[in-house]
């Protein structure tokens, strides 16, 4: 049987010599569908053979996923529980990717910005999706300002301000995680036994903030465009 590590690190170098794509790519890829991959394994082991007094990791992960749920619902309204599913897989992407830095010799996808721009603009894009389902045509309004003469001005405004979202989204966290996997490779190259481990506890508090701003933000760029523009 082939160990897990060994063919990651193949896909890695299959990345870097067939693709030529340079190891900080290869790193974030192989990183990615790791993260995927674990992300499936665990949703198949808690919903195999559910039961209704939930128990072990079927209970686990309806306490995590139940939490996002409410957070959803108290952040959105009832209205945006239809978009719950996404909100929720991006959270657990990003936590988890946050995450799977902190153990040693791997690498954090969301230290990679090409990593979190991919996210960004799946926010962004959705956001945008809902706003024409929901609204329509109407949906123009959230860009003209609620002063019809300052429209033309208001339009150039909204849309630099709607671009820079993603921009920020991703920059936000790619900052965060990359910053924080530099200070930790640092102190373990200095002092690699008990100094890095403060460090490592903030570095998952770290990745539990950066993912709920992530979430938190998604939610609301959403709401805002399943609200009616004034």
């Amino acid at each position: 049987m082939v160990h897990p590590l060994l063919f990651l690190q193949f896909f890695r170098e299959l990345l870097v010599e067939t693709f030529h794509i340079s190891e900080a790519g290869a790193d974030a890829i192989a990183y990615t569908w790791l993260v995927m991959a674990l992300l499936l394994i665990v949703s198949l082991l808690a919903t195999k053979g559910l039961k209704t007094v939930p128990g072990g990791l079927q209970n686990f992960m309806e306490v995590i996923v139940g939490g996002i749920e409410n957070m959803v619902v108290e952040t959105m309204g009832e209205h945006g529980r239809p978009y719950f599913p996404l909100i929720a897989t991006i959270a657990l992407f990003v936590l988890v990717s946050n995450l799977i830095g902190l153990v040693p010799g791997f690498y954090p996808p969301t230290a990679n910005l090409n990593t979190t721009a991919a996210c960004a603009i799946i926010v962004f894009l959705s956001t945008h999706i809902v706003g024409v389902k929901e609204h329509g045509f109407h949906y123009l309004k959230h860009f003209m300002g609620p002063i019809w003469w300052l429209a033309p001005i208001m339009f150039f405004i909204e849309v630099i301000g709607h671009l820079s979202r993603p921009i920020s989204l991703s920059l936000r966290l790619f900052g965060n995680m990359n910053g924080h996997e530099l200070v930790l490779m640092i102190f373990f190259g200095l002092v690699p036994f008990l100094v890095p481990l403060p460090m490592m506890v903030m570095g998952v508090l770290v990745s539990f903030i950066q993912a709920f701003v992530f979430m938190l933000l998604a939610m609301i760029y959403i709401q805002g465009s399943l609200e009616e523009a004034h």
